[in-house]
């Protein structure tokens, strides 16, 4: 099974916002109550209440109190849902601290407020190419930019910084073999920040630098927030205007990266990269900015889940076989300091700029990975204890909006 989502803007009238954001309070006002329940009947009796017991009590809170009776009960159920999430992942965290790991515990907290809901089976429709049924809130207008594919599962109702209103629907399909136009055809790829990636063939891609073309308008904004008197009108208007620019730099990264991930899924049939450490490369206080403005992994994901539904294959490499300080030519090692960016070999005399070297080196080994199956894809950019990968297709593979 593929599961994918589905991104469409949303136009609510003000009516209709005000309703959202009533659903917005009632849901995380359930949330806070169940987290309550939740702490003080484990503290009471040592009983840890499932999901299943959660459902059940949002039943006796809607028939006691009348203010839960202007939300759908769907979103209530995925309240006790996020809430069963969250102490799964502190219960994980508790077995992680006592195994030596440094990691937050974190108990789950109380929520001021909800940035999104979810209807997880029903509670919605579409009533033309223009219009969404939600239940409690009215016929919405919609853009259906493209018709999703597949059955839809969920959807969930968000709002951005900026104020805009988006529908996301997560739809469950068929995984389908595709054949890939270009089966023989292979590529390497290096990513970097004065280059944003180089290819085997000898193909660069350009690094747009979004975030630092647009700093100085962003700094220029901040400081208008910071000027203005907290509370006041003024320093809402500040902010939405400092929210746009942001939301803006986002959207000019996202666009980048799906063209380039779709070209290289669309023109190679065999995708290789290296499994890259972001996290460890983010402590690098020097360099850190421009990592995140990179989105290596964001970039890797894209790719691997493009590649598969391509009909193509997606290697990732061990990230501690060198490659970078490796000769592709004779395979001899030859230390350079990151400033060197010319590799020359003393043993068969190859002069290179080190990426192309370095994605030379990624295709080899992509090469040379057999068949093996794997369900991690590329926004898993951790050191693996695995020397390769690949994701083939119909291997289940995230994807993005």
């Amino acid at each position: 099974m593929d599961l994918r989502n589905y991104k469409y803007r949303l136009y609510p009238s003000r009516k209709q916002i005000s309703r959202l954001y009533t659903q917005f309070d009632l849901a995380c006002k359930m949330y806070n109550l169940l987290l309550t329940i939740k702490r003080d009947t484990y503290k009471a009796n040592g009983e840890n209440l499932s999901k299943f017991k959660l459902n059940k009590l949002i039943k006796q809170i809607k028939d006691t109190d009348t203010i839960f009776k202007g939300i759908h009960s769907q979103v209530l159920q995925n309240c006790s849902d996020r809430l069963t999430k969250a102490f799964d992942n502190f219960y994980r965290r508790v077995k992680e601290k006592k195994v030596g790991k440094k990691v937050k515990v974190g108990f789950p907290r109380y929520k001021k407020r909800f940035k999104s809901i979810t209807y997880p089976q029903s509670g919605f429709k579409f009533v033309s190419d223009k219009k969404l049924a939600i239940s409690k809130i009215g016929n919405v207008p919609i853009v259906l930019h493209r018709v999703p594919k597949g059955r839809i599962k969920t959807m969930t109702i968000k709002q951005a910084k900026s104020g805009k209103w988006f529908a996301i629907f997560s739809c469950e399909s068929d995984s389908l073999v595709a054949t890939h136009p270009f089966p023989n055809k292979s590529v390497g790829i290096d990513v970097g920040l004065e280059n944003f990636a180089t290819l085997s063939d000898g193909t660069i891609i350009k690094n747009p630098h979004h975030l630092i073309k647009s700093e100085r308008r962003l700094k220029h904004l901040q400081r208008r927030v910071s000027r203005k008197v907290k509370g006041s009108n003024n320093r809402r208007k500040a902010i939405h205007r400092l929210a746009v620019q942001y939301e803006r730099v986002i959207n000019q990264r996202k666009d980048f990266l799906h063209k380039t991930s779709r070209f290289l899924a669309d023109n190679y049939g065999t995708v290789a990269v290296e499994n890259l450490n972001i996290n460890g490369m983010l402590k690098n206080h020097h360099l850190a900015k421009h990592i995140q403005d990179a989105s290596w992994g964001e970039f890797l994901r894209m790719t691997c889940y493009k590649a598969v539904s391509a009909g193509g294959r997606f290697v990732v490499g061990d990230p501690f076989e060198p490659t970078t300080q490796k000769c592709s030519g004779c395979g001899t090692f030859v230390r350079m300091s990151l400033s060197d960016r010319i590799l020359n070999c003393p043993v068969c005399g190859l002069v290179m700029d080190r990426d192309l070297n370095a994605s030379i080196n990624v295709l080899k080994k992509g090469h040379s990975v057999g068949h093996t199956r794997n369900d991690a894809c590329g926004d898993r950019v951790r050191p693996s204890t695995k020397k390769a990968s690949v994701i083939e297709t119909g291997t289940k593979c995230g994807s993005g909006f």
